[in-house]
């Protein structure tokens, strides 16, 4: 379990985008890819920073957001669980990350005809397998 964790919740050490957020994004994905469903237990805080090798207060940030949004519930003395997923809520918190993407191409004169055309490259590559990193 220990390395499944590590790859299950993989994050980006170098990325801009805080470390808390990525794993908050990755568990929103593992949901509508099937990978977690409603109960299904999340590792501790304490675990999960340990595998992941960040500060457990970043994990806890995490969870937090994640609960006070209803993607998971918390027992006290027993841990974080994910709620019965509402793949519509889920997938408005991925397509937050899009909309801005998309409002930031846009403002620098990227077409709208290009932006298309990018998204169908990625669902191509997606399709065929291809890795996008």
């Amino acid at each position: 379990m220990e390395s499944g964790v590590k790859n299950m919740f993989d994050i980006d050490l170098m990325s801009r985008i805080p470390i808390y957020e990525q794993l908050y994004r990755r568990v929103i994905e593992l949901i509508l890819k099937g990978v977690l469903s409603e109960n299904d237990k999340l590792p501790s805080v304490r675990n999960l920073a340990t595998q992941l090798g960040v500060n457990p207060n970043t994990v806890a940030k995490a969870y937090s957001l994640l609960e006070r949004d209803n993607i998971i519930y918390s027992l006290a003395g027993r841990g974080s669980f994910i709620t019965k997923p509402d793949v519509l809520i889920a997938q408005e918190h991925m397509l937050e990350d899009f909309d801005i993407s998309v409002t930031h191409a846009l403002d620098v004169g990227i077409s709208q005809e290009t932006l298309k055309e990018r998204i169908s490259k990625i669902a191509n590559q997606i399709q065929k397998g291809d890795n996008l990193s």
